[in-house]
């Protein structure tokens, strides 16, 4: 049985002030949840923006134009950090990082597999937040010292950027969130957002801008399911950071302040910087043409914010195994730290890409169950991690995974992420009224 700490109880040893030694399946003692709404802020304004997300913006561009972008970025943005926050919220309430928490709804065993699942996906993405980082400095690079020279070397940018994430991620969230986002780091990022934004409205056309259509060559619907990714590719890992918060409100609170301000801030920008200054579309136009606001200096801040993603890739993933390993967290983070920085350097990833976003698929609908089985079945209340399997559970799961599948093959069109999530939990709620709540377990005799 999972409860919640009792305040009066002296605090073992796994409860000290260093956010690595805080074991990912036992809850988050109430005087250590330190973060509170303007903390959480903070955090997921900076996830919220990154490279990755202006070349997302990039993507809508051609095909919607300004107008229809924008309009799929409010939608997309608006109900997947809801949901975001929503699953913060079982973080806050539970204690437990997220693939802990996810005992409860899928029992222990049936858990080991999204924690698997979770471990891979957030390596391969890791690695590819070092790659973004040293293919921009490497380009910004090669317009500011001559061919040749060191700081134009890919290994070095992926060296410098794999070790600051690494070194970010074995100082665990809480040395991160407030001794760095919160004390200056979120003031960089407004500052680098505001510039980048004045820049734009000194230069373009904006009734020009507004009235540019798009070719036709995305539907909506595709360009919202883009959009709303953003923030539900976050679910498997925020409440390995919510686990920390005060309390529901300003986890849901600053979760979705930070999240949707910084995301729509500079993926609207990735779409108007495209359609003003690189109507090419390539990924390089967009970075050529960012760098000449403020001599560079905003993208620059922008890319070294980019660490901070790859930082939540690796740390989460260290809490992801150390649900399977059972070692401290931040030793896993040091060598899946090394394990992306190799991987950058070395692996091919072209194919990879795919496996990624097959593994990703398996998420919205888990979430599905989770938010169902967590706000309407149990309501919010304690729950039992049981030993076996969830079978009605797991069967939801799957229900929501086909229907993600069969939308992205057979309706393309219609988008598939948010009607996977939709189906799983609707499935959840009905197969565990057929059957009864709580569920018997499948355990292996």
């Amino acid at each position: 049985m999972i409860t919640k700490p009792n305040n009066n109880a002296p605090l073992r040893s796994h409860t000290v002030n260093t956010p690595g030694t805080y074991s990912p399946d036992i809850p988050v003692p109430a005087a250590k949840r330190v973060f509170g709404g303007r903390d959480l802020f903070s955090l997921w304004f900076s996830l919220g923006i990154g490279l990755m997300v202006l070349q997302t913006g990039a993507l809508l561009a051609p095909g919607l134009g300004m107008s229809a972008s924008m309009l799929a970025i409010v939608l997309g943005t608006l109900i997947g950090v809801l949901l975001l926050a929503a699953v913060g919220v079982i973080g806050s309430d539970t204690g437990l990082s997220a693939m802990a928490a996810l005992k409860l709804s899928l029992g222990t065993k049936g858990a080991t597999v999204p924690a698997i699942l979770n471990l891979l996906q957030l390596v391969g993405w890791g690695s590819f937040e070092i790659i973004v980082m040293r293919d921009a400095a490497s380009l910004l690079a090669a317009g500011a010292f001559a061919e040749g020279s060191i700081w134009t070397s890919p290994l070095l940018w992926t060296l410098l950027f794999g070790g600051l994430a690494t070194l970010l991620a074995v100082s665990g969230p809480l040395a991160f969130v407030r001794q760095i986002l919160r004390k200056w780091g979120i003031w960089l990022l407004l500052a680098a957002c505001a510039w980048l934004t004045w820049n734009l409205f000194a230069k373009a056309d904006l009734a020009a801008l507004w009235a540019r259509a798009g070719d036709g060559s995305m539907p909506f619907a595709v360009g919202f399911d883009i959009a709303i990714a953003m923030p539900l590719s976050w679910l498997p890992l925020i409440a390995d950071y919510s686990r920390f918060g005060k309390g529901a409100t300003g986890v849901f609170g600053g979760t979705v302040l930070g999240f949707f301000i910084g995301n729509f801030w500079l993926m609207t920008l990735g779409v108007a910087y495209t359609l003003a200054f690189a109507p090419s579309g390539e990924a390089n136009a967009l970075l050529l043409a960012l760098a000449g606001a403020g001599m560079g200096i905003p993208l620059l801040l922008i890319l070294l914010d980019e660490s901070e993603n790859a930082f939540a890739d690796i740390h989460s993933a260290a809490v992801s195994s150390g649900i399977l390993l059972k070692t401290k967290v931040e030793h896993l983070a040091l060598v899946i730290g090394v394990i992306c920085t190799l991987i950058a350097c070395f692996a091919p990833l072209a194919q990879y890409q795919n496996f990624l976003l097959l593994i990703g698929s398996v998420f919205a609908p888990l979430f599905g169950v989770v938010l169902v089985d967590h706000f309407i079945l149990r309501r919010r209340r304690e729950g039992a991690a049981t030993v076996g399997l969830r079978g009605m559970t797991l069967l939801a799961w799957l229900g929501g995974i086909a229907t993600y599948h069969m939308l992205a093959n057979l309706y393309p069109d219609v988008g598939a992420t948010l009607p996977a999530l939709v189906v799983a939990g609707a499935l959840h709620w009905v197969l565990s009224h057929i059957q009864g709540h709580p569920q018997p377990d499948i355990s292996p005799s």
